[in-house]
């Protein structure tokens, strides 16, 4: 049986700045990351908003490792980080999916060089350092609108019943 053919947006961090070259070919890359561990409504038009700032997005995923760094529980991520760049790489408005280590994208930012990068609304671009890395090179940073309602950490408390 055949595989997939969206398991190709899946691309080794080492290998990710050559195919986000093939990508740039075709217009602005834009760049984004998360951990998207239960996907859901609000990433999903997340995803699709930051696709319409350029011609492709790249999807950085928090690795596992990553992930549980960031506070967010000890048995966080639910599903590992194979399962949820599989998600993640099957919807239509993603280009290329790869993972950091990093407790911040910044080095993977610098590796790439996208033209664009997008973070959700809730921080405040001009503070964040990737803004300044990105913008060395030209490009731009932009803070898209949550879609109200919708987080893992609700879903997950809800699935548990707390």
């Amino acid at each position: 049986m055949t595989p997939p053919s969206f398991l190709d947006k899946i691309v080794a961090r080492d290998q990710a700045p050559v195919a986000v070259q093939t990508l740039a070919a075709r217009g602005p890359v834009v760049f984004t990351n998360g951990v998207f561990d239960v996907l859901h409504r609000g990433h999903v038009t997340y995803l699709a908003q930051a696709r319409a700032e350029g011609a492709a997005l790249v999807v950085a995923l928090n690795t596992d490792a990553s992930a549980r760094r960031l506070g967010k529980g000890p048995d966080r991520p639910l599903n590992n980080e194979v399962d949820r760049a599989i998600m993640i790489a099957a919807l239509e408005s993603v280009s290329l999916v790869t993972w950091f280590d990093e407790d911040t994208p910044l080095q993977l930012i610098r590796e790439l060089r996208p033209q664009v990068i997008v973070k959700g609304g809730d921080y405040d671009m001009t503070r964040l350092p990737e803004t300044a890395v990105v913008e060395s090179w030209g490009g731009c940073a932009r803070a898209l609108p949550f879609v109200d309602g919708y987080s893992t950490t609700a879903l997950v408390r809800k699935i548990r019943g707390v």
